[in-house]
């Protein structure tokens, strides 16, 4: 599809794979892969032949967080610049992500450190390998999760697990991650290519605008009370039909009802 200086994109099907490639870095995230990841968020957020975009790493790293000397160092005397790379690495990685019209999944192969974790909490859906490398180590060099990923934390992590990793700076393993709830299971690296591809399948051949709208219900509903919550989905369900020009009353229910398909056990056909 396309291909820019630190970002590599893919195509199958309606899945778009969007790779992180920096290997000789372990991917770490520098101003330019944020400015890349920016452009490459925004072509894919307007292509109707994908439904689900799933972020990886190039070689045996998912992202090593942010690269240092490039982003902090290099930007030292450079506020301009650094204002814009940091303003770049906290909107994809955060709001880009949350509220992305596709279902994103992060396909977490090895290192996944730091800033990191933003990505992984940004996206819908995560699955990394058994053995993949994961961990908070700002600590350990003086420094503390800042940015995005203090936030990624409070979003995912209960309080006890958040303040040991946040504090020891251990790592984890995917294994563990899965336990802790910050993704949502793991599997032997040599299976995990192959069952994130099926998962987005699996999740690509339903309906583009119901999977929007399942999104969209239910991060800004986690933002309302219940009353605010029950008239925005209703609204919401009345931009669906129209959107879908009466898709899912009338081949969904009438689909439904003429015994095509059931309901819970399959999907209905596109």
């Amino acid at each position: 599809m396309m291909e820019l200086e630190t970002i590599k994109v893919e195509q199958e099907g309606k899945v778009a794979i969007v790779t992180l490639n920096r290997p000789d870095k372990r991917n770490a995230m520098s101003p330019q892969l944020h400015l890349d990841m920016v452009e490459v968020l925004e072509e894919l957020r307007y292509r109707d032949d994908i439904n689900v975009v799933v972020i990886t790493g190039a070689g045996p790293a998912f992202c090593g967080g942010m690269d240092l000397k490039e982003f902090f160092l290099k930007n030292r005397d450079d506020k301009v610049g650094f204002e814009k790379a940091y303003r770049a690495a906290t909107e994809w990685r955060g709001r880009t992500l949350r509220y992305f019209p596709k279902v994103t999944i992060a396909m977490i192969n090895g290192f996944a450190f730091g800033g990191a974790f933003s990505i992984i909490e940004g996206c819908d859906l995560a699955v990394a390998a058994d053995d993949a490398r994961m961990g908070l180590s700002e600590v350990n060099f003086k420094l503390f999760p800042g940015g995005s990923v203090s936030k990624s934390m409070a979003n995912l992590f209960r309080p006890r697990d958040a303040l040991f990793y946040g504090l020891t700076g251990r790592p984890f393993d995917g294994v563990e991650a899965a336990r802790i709830g910050f993704i949502n299971y793991s599997v032997p690296a040599d299976e995990l290519r192959e069952n994130v591809m099926a998962l987005a399948h699996e999740i690509a051949a339903k309906d583009g605008e119901a999977l929007r709208a399942t999104k969209d219900g239910y991060r800004l509903s986690l933002e309302m009370s219940w009353e605010a919550s029950m008239d925005y989905t209703l609204a919401k369900q009345d931009q669906l039909t129209m959107r879908q020009g009466g898709g899912w009353m009338d081949k969904g229910i009438g689909d439904f009802l003429g015994k095509k398909y059931k309901p819970g056990l399959e999907s209905v056909e596109s």
